[in-house]
């Protein structure tokens, strides 16, 4: 049902899988860019492409709220990413979390073909679509110089964490690219929930309680927000999949998010930090340069 492929262990790939202490490392390439406020700009065609796997899509169509509560369903989202760089070894807490709440996800799809969450090819999916996102967003938002084989392996890092099987994990990232564009071409599909939910990315449903008459205003004050999330989700997924989806992409709009890319690459570098990143990244960030203060104290103690 998915593509894998060959399987290239090693002992020393095996010992590096087995003393993952957590997701990411405090000072890399995912460190310094997942919990910036542009997260969602540049994450959206991650989520897209993961709704056009069929498995995950038969699994999200059956049990997510993405649909009545989207706001929620993307906030808890944002936290729990936020959980996997920032929180240091809870961040693999929160991925037993993930897998625990995945275990017993199934559905039936409209073929009688059963689909479970935690399928290796799947749950390696939702990493592997996040390659691709950060590759493609850093070239419209601001890391036009972004050094993509020391991204790969800290994202090697972060799969070894969610304890992606490692047949699922090209070696390098130039392995990763026709691994990644083959899936696209034999696997990927038009299915319902990649079309509701880039619905939900132009026409962003308001909170869960927000009285009726509230909704126009809420409509009113998403809909330039929900162009600008359209653009940025449509223009960094690969035109194969555009094509599968049946969504068009003009000169003009690729224009549009160069010119708002380039502005937005130039403004958020000049915030303070704590309206920089989310507020998870932000106190971890700090709470390590208070760490690597007090190493510098203590090692320079008098013994």
């Amino acid at each position: 049902m998915t593509s894998t492929l060959p399987d290239r262990l090693t002992g020393s790939r095996q010992a590096r899988s087995s003393e993952v202490r957590r997701c990411a490392e405090p000072g890399g390439l995912l460190w310094d860019s997942v919990g910036l406020v542009t997260f969602s700009l540049t994450s959206g065609s991650a989520f897209l492409l993961q709704t056009m796997e069929p498995s995950i899509a038969a699994v999200v169509d059956k049990h997510s709220t993405f649909r009545a509560d989207p706001i929620g369903r993307g906030l808890r989202s944002l936290a729990s990413v936020m959980m996997w760089v920032y929180a240091d070894e809870e961040s693999l807490a929160e991925v037993e979390r993930l897998r625990e709440m995945h275990s017993t996800l199934d559905a039936v799809d409209e073929n009688g073909v059963r689909h479970t969450a935690l399928s290796s090819g799947p749950w390696a999916w939702v990493l592997l679509t996040g390659v691709h996102a950060y590759t493609e967003g850093s070239k419209y938002f601001g890391n036009t110089g972004l050094e993509t084989d020391a991204m790969y392996e800290e994202m090697k890092q972060l799969m070894r964490g969610f304890k992606v099987a490692e047949k699922e994990i090209p070696a390098t990232y130039a392995e990763f690219v026709p691994f990644f564009e083959a899936k696209i071409v034999e696997q990927l599909g038009n299915t319902v929930v990649a079309q509701d939910f880039l619905v939900g990315v132009r026409h962003p449903g308001p909170p869960l309680g927000t009285p009726r008459l509230l909704k126009p205003v809420w409509r009113a004050l998403t809909n330039p927000l929900g162009y600008v999330q359209y653009l940025a989700t449509i223009g960094t997924v690969p035109a194969g999949a555009r094509a599968k989806l049946g969504v068009s992409w003009t000169r003009s709009q690729e224009l549009q998010l160069r010119v708002f890319g380039k502005v937005v690459s130039w403004i958020v570098p000049l915030l303070p930090e704590r309206l920089r990143y989310f507020p998870i990244a932000y106190e971890a960030r700090r709470l390590e340069r208070d760490r690597q203060r007090l190493r510098r104290v203590i090692d320079l103690r008098p013994v």
